[in-house]
């Protein structure tokens, strides 16, 4: 079965589902005069009141490098694609465990090579953080999330993808619709190991203050249930350890909402040194980062419209890890033209300084990234997406500079 014959399966599946339970809804407003023992009409109200949310998005990207790198020449990984599928659904309606639900995140993609980063640029980062390679469909997130203790206690239990909880980014964090570069969507000096099982709780100390830890798999691979790894005769874990403070700046327009973060991580998987006499299982590193909305267009406190910019730095032991200092930043800006308020410009920079003690394998000392982007919201589930990135010193060598060029699509259903 191709890759487009299982993504139609895919949404076929989804619009059965939903047909399905429009249908049922129908059924029960329609026989509102039946006995409250009716089977049918129990089960209509029970998929109208279950709070259950799925949302499925396919993004697919074509990039070519048009200078430098390692060629401009070769095809392969031009064009690549991600679908996503996500369902939420309320515990408290299905099963009555208050304030609780349970996440359900899968995806799938093609081709079988992770985009042109490593046979056309040779960067570091990687330029197409969507690419999964040829997968069917994995489950890379399945947790049930609770709150406690008058909601200031949350907690999330199972497989977890700890990227997307740790030093988030309200303006960088997302490939499929924000900033394609790896090195802009997470720290690369963070060894955040694969989607996996772990556990993470959250203290809201305050509105605008929170307290948050967890721990996962360090041996993670996503595409595996994590039982093995986890629960093996030797298994290693990740922690990190994150505090938050939101603040409010004021301007004429109203309020200008941030936050800023700043972590502490311990990765106990067994390491060598680049001096191979050396070995540790206590890998210890930090990062701090922060999002502030910057300018707001209008006096609207439920429009984004507005310049937001953000900023991120890493350390990581110079000892056991390639890239040992890092640090991103870049704007967002929402609605730029008037006449289109749901347009998104993004522009970035990183770099990433190489470990000293790492000269063999790299020649260069650093690896940068500028990226730009345009999101054209052409309808509610419709973005097209043109994308520039310039990368400098890729993969540490002694390569001419790159520029690729991409057209991103994204269709939300």
């Amino acid at each position: 079965m191709n890759n487009i014959t299982k993504l139609f399966s895919v949404m076929m599946i989804f619009s059965a589902a939903n047909g399905l339970a429009a249908e049922i809804k129908l059924e029960s407003s329609d026989f509102q005069s039946e006995s409250e023992n009716d089977p049918i009409k129990r089960l209509g109200e029970s998929f109208e009141n279950s709070e259950i949310d799925v949302s499925i998005s396919i993004t697919h990207l074509y990039q070519v490098n048009v200078h430098g790198g390692l060629s401009t020449s070769k095809h392969s990984g031009r064009h690549s694609g991600r679908y996503d599928a996500e369902l939420s659904a309320d515990l408290d309606k299905l099963l009555e465990l208050e304030n609780s639900r349970l996440f359900v995140h899968g995806w799938g993609g093609w081709p079988d090579t992770e985009g042109i980063g490593s046979d056309s640029v040779g960067s570091e980062w990687g330029i197409n953080a969507l690419s999964v390679g040829n997968r069917s469909m994995d489950i890379v997130e399945f947790f049930y999330e609770g709150t406690f203790m008058d909601e200031s206690i949350t907690l999330n239990i199972g497989k977890l993808d700890f990227t997307g909880i740790f030093d988030t980014s309200k303006y960088a964090d997302d490939e499929c619709s924000q900033f394609l570069n790896a090195s802009l969507v997470d720290d690369p000096a963070i060894p955040f190991p694969e989607q996996g099982l772990g556990i993470v709780a959250k203290w809201d100390i305050t509105d605008s203050w929170y307290l948050m830890g967890g721990a996962a798999d360090a041996q993670a691979d996503s595409r595996t249930s994590g039982f093995d790894t986890a629960f093996s005769d030797e298994p290693y874990y990740f922690y990190a350890l994150e505090t938050g403070k939101s603040i409010s700046l004021s301007s004429s327009k109203g309020d200008l909402p941030g936050t800023y973060r700043a972590g502490l991580w311990v990765d106990r998987q067994d390491k060598t040194g680049f001096a191979a006499a050396k070995t540790t299982s206590e890998d210890i590193g930090f990062y701090i980062s922060c999002d502030q909305m910057l300018i707001k267009e209008n006096e609207d406190r439920e429009d984004s419209q507005g310049i937001g910019g953000f900023f991120r730095y890493g350390w990581a032991d110079s000892e056991y890890n390639s890239v040992t200092n890092f640090f991103s930043f870049g704007v967002q800006a929402a609605g730029l033209i008037d006449t289109r308020d749901e347009d998104i410009l993004g522009i970035g920079y990183s770099r990433g300084f190489f470990s000293d003690q790492a000269d063999n394998t790299y020649i260069r000392d650093y690896e940068s990234v500028m990226e730009g982007y345009y999101n054209f919201q052409l309808s509610p589930s419709f973005v097209l997406s043109p994308n520039l990135q310039y990368v400098s010193n890729a993969g540490g060598e002694a390569v001419s500079d790159a520029f690729i060029m991409g057209l991103r699509m994204q269709l939300i259903y």
